[in-house]
């Protein structure tokens, strides 16, 4: 009889476990599942397979977490956690809708940035207070009904359980992910050679996704393997006889310098770059290496720049300077995280990486590269200029790494020029105020400016350049938003009209070149306000980056460059046409003009070539159907490797270790 007893109770004690492995297990499910109808992700099955056994796990250890303590301390312990995985998700949700990015927790970083967005980020807690109610749901619930949610367990049995979960199914997971390797962008790739949080998200989901953030920002991140690709592999083509020219064809040489790669170093991470360096070839010098050599140049980074804003009745300048000189038909701006993002980009040649971009502000790191320090040493003068704080985002800090010792903004001094109380500012009184500084030089310039006329939001409540260029975008048939947008960018094309006439007067214009790209796209506004602008229907991951890039200069005839691109392309693009002499192969971005492969790389590790467009989270591609053979999968290390590259020659300040 004892023995029927001792039997019924074990049972008991193990449905009892169970169900606390089945809350959890709900729970995790839940808030995965609704995640990823919220954000309409494409998923496929093997993912969702992924987050189910990693729930399975994080099931057990939370059921663990939750059972070492008496009961009532237990509950305490459930209802804090409860809420953390509300807060957890909720704040995915709100940080997409304000960047159309997921958050890293290595964006903590960049703190100051986010708290500037307070009135943002209350306006999208509003706007997804429904979905942020279902995250917070189990936790609500809960409360609601714990006490009559008994759960009277045997601790002895409960852990006995807990670890036969945790030992039966650990093995399946890790077998999961070293089956994947090979795979590109698979398990293993995002656990060992990919750092992209939206990838991650998408492909092992939220918890999972966290997990692996927190386990980075703690001890950093070093890509295992990074496999050189040869770009003759990934772009044969089938010669096609020519008839032998006339004269001899001119040879040009590799845009190379003779680089110490042996130089000796401890850091893995080193050596790694020294590597790949190694075996890549670089870009060649092509026809235009020089053309522009001694020439004034003006290289602006504009806020929220779009080519949707561009038209020649509202915005005369911007078209003239977008249709004529070189103009780029397949140039992409990439958004990475705001502002900070995209100002790396244009100013160093690299792509950002979100964990580094906080490294990229503290201005410790060695730029040889850098604008000013490349200019200078050319005999340049050099000023920067940008009119908001001047210390936002420590802007100050990494500006004078990049040379520019006499960089001005507001409130520094630029606030005794202009009016920098009202926001956003003006980008036509800025360049007005500052032109006089060094258009009469007798020596060659280079003038940088960060723009802000262009930011949201796009109300014409609470923007100023909104409010002041309202008038010439009333008649306009689309959204109040976008008439606000495309009326702050009739501000950035008066400050260029400007700029040309005055360096018309001054008998400088032309020898003087403007570049001019964009940050980001302007993410504030809804891609259905973007299409209501475009001459045609964007997508919200690559076309939506889809931009103009201006390299003009006066005396320039039309040039068409039809390859793929994109921000990180800009800066070594510039400084071959003024004939510096720089090594392509420490740029993640390459000479657009050269005849190396195009290619524009988004957010989350999506691209565009010349063969077509790749969307990495759902893994489709739309474009040529005579691809060569293993083309995608050879694009994606391509891409993963640039990318780890930048992330690795930033973190390990590789300039500095190359040249000093």
């Amino acid at each position: 009889m004892n023995n029927k007893n001792n039997d019924k109770s074990i049972i008991n004690y193990l449905f009892e476990s169970s169900k606390k492995l089945l809350f959890w297990f709900l729970t995790f499910i839940f808030l995965e599942f609704s995640f990823i109808l919220i954000m309409d992700s494409k998923i496929e099955i093997e993912n969702l397979f992924n987050i189910i056994l990693f729930s399975i796990l994080l099931s057990s250890f939370m059921s663990i977490v939750t059972n070492v303590f008496k009961p009532k301390i237990n509950k305490i312990i459930t209802s804090i956690i409860l809420f953390v995985l509300g807060f957890l998700f909720s704040l995915q949700c709100v940080f997409y809708s304000i960047f159309k990015l997921y958050f890293s927790l290595s964006n903590l970083g960049l703190s100051d940035q986010v708290t500037s967005y307070l009135d943002k980020a209350f306006a999208a807690i509003l706007a997804n207070l429904f979905f942020i109610v279902i995250f917070m749901l189990p936790f609500i619930l809960y409360l609601v009904f714990s006490k009559k949610l008994k759960m009277n367990t045997n601790k002895l049995f409960d852990y006995v359980s807990f670890f036969i979960v945790l030992a039966l199914f650990t093995p399946i997971f890790y077998y999961n992910i070293i089956s994947s390797k090979g795979k590109t962008n698979g398990m293993y790739d995002l656990y060992y050679n990919v750092n992209e949080i939206s990838l991650n998200i998408n492909k092992l989901g939220v918890m999972n996704s966290y997990i692996i953030d927190f386990h980075r920002l703690l001890f950093g991140f070093v890509p295992q393997q990074i496999d050189f690709i040869n770009m003759d592999d990934i772009d044969k083509n089938e010669e096609i006889p020519v008839e032998e020219p006339e004269e001899e064809p001119i040879v040009y040489e590799p845009n190379t310098l003779n680089l110490n790669l042996d130089k000796e170093t401890s850091s893995d991470s080193i050596k790694k770059i020294n590597l790949y360096v190694a075996n890549d070839s670089g870009t060649m010098k092509n026809e235009y290496t020089g053309l522009f050599a001694g020439y004034n140049l003006v290289y602006i980074t504009a806020e929220s720049f779009s080519q949707i804003a561009i038209s020649e009745e509202l915005t005369p300048t911007l078209y003239r300077l977008t249709h004529t000189g070189f103009i780029f038909d397949n140039y992409y701006t990439p958004n990475a995280l705001s502002t900070i993002g995209g100002e790396f980009q244009s100013m160093t040649g690299l792509y950002p990486d979100s964990t580094i971009l906080s490294k990229w502000r503290s201005g410790k790191n060695y730029f040889p590269y850098g604008l000013a320090n490349v200019f200078q040493s050319k005999g340049y003068k050099t000023y920067a200029y940008h009119n908001n704080s001047y210390v936002f985002q420590d802007r100050n800090k990494y500006m004078a790494s990049q040379g520019f010792n006499n960089y001005l903004g507001c409130y520094n001094g630029l606030e005794k020029r202009m009016n920098c109380r009202r926001w956003p500012q003006s980008d036509d009184e800025m360049i007005q105020v500052t032109l006089p500084d060094y258009i009469n030089n007798p020596e060659p310039f280079l003038a940088y400016y960060m723009t802000v006329s262009g930011h949201f939001a796009y109300t014409f409540n609470d923007n100023s350049m909104a409010t002041k260029n309202k008038q010439f975008v009333n008649n306009m048939n689309v959204s109040n938003n976008a008439k606000a947008y495309v009326a702050t960018q009739i501000e950035l094309d008066r400050a260029l009209e400007r700029l040309l006439k005055e360096l018309e007067v001054a008998g400088k214009l032309d020898n003087t070149v403007i570049v001019l790209l964009a940050d980001h796209y302007p993410y504030e506004l809804d891609l259905g306000s973007i299409n209501s602008l475009s001459t045609y229907e964007r997508d919200e991951i690559v076309e939506v980056n889809h931009n103009s890039l201006i390299l003009w200069n006066s005396k320039l005839e039309d040039i068409h460059i039809t390859k793929p691109c994109m921000s990180s392309d800009v800066l070594p693009t510039v400084y071959n046409l003024f004939g510096i002499d720089y090594d392509s192969r420490l740029f993640t971005g390459r000479d657009i003009l050269s005849d190396s492969f195009g290619i524009a790389i988004m957010r989350n590790h999506s691209w565009v070539t010349d063969k077509g467009t790749y969307f990495a989270n759902s893994k489709r591609f739309v474009g040529s159907e005579d691809l060569p053979e293993n083309y995608i999968d050879n694009i994606n290390t391509l891409v993963n490797n640039r990318l780890n590259i930048a992330k690795l020659i930033l973190s390990t300040d590789y300039y500095n270790y190359l040249f000093r």
